[in-house]
């Protein structure tokens, strides 16, 4: 009978962190992952390339994000739409914009002001704004 007590307790000891470790394994936070991951110059262009993560869990259908670039010295030199189209769930998507008549070294900072378009499933939707997350492997820092 003695050691009764010391079963249970070993026994929740063993089970606490297997529950734990399911709790978190499900509680990742929806995001949608937009890097700056190159600028090149390109026939009288700065051509950007995004690399697009969608883990929200569901397909959007279109998503359209309201971007001002800056140049070295502070100034807004442009803000313009740019259309990311369909971004699948849980499947990585490259997408290209370029800025006519700009070179890439004048380029400083790039906004992502915000989501114009967001569609899901049929419907417009919050889900670019609320679980956008942003990044660059650039010197040209994306912020949002």
């Amino acid at each position: 009978m003695p050691f009764r007590p010391f079963a249970l307790a070993a026994l929740l000891a063993v089970a606490t962190p297997v529950v734990a470790f399911a709790q978190s394994a499900g509680d990742t936070p929806a995001r949608l992952n937009l890097e700056l991951n190159a600028a090149q110059d390109v026939g009288g262009a700065c051509r950007l390339t995004f690399v697009a993560r969608n883990e929200t869990g569901a397909p959007i259908d279109q998503a359209v994000f309201e971007t001002v670039i800056f140049d070295t010295s502070g100034g807004v030199v442009s803000l313009s739409l740019f259309d990311f189209r369909d971004l699948p769930a849980d499947r990585p998507r490259v997408r290209q914009f370029d800025l006519p008549g700009m070179a890439c070294d004048n380029i400083g900072q790039a906004l992502i002001n915000g989501a114009s378009t967001c569609v899901v499933d049929g419907t417009e939707s919050g889900v670019c704004q609320d679980a956008l997350t942003l990044g660059s492997r650039l010197s040209v820092e994306l912020i949002g």
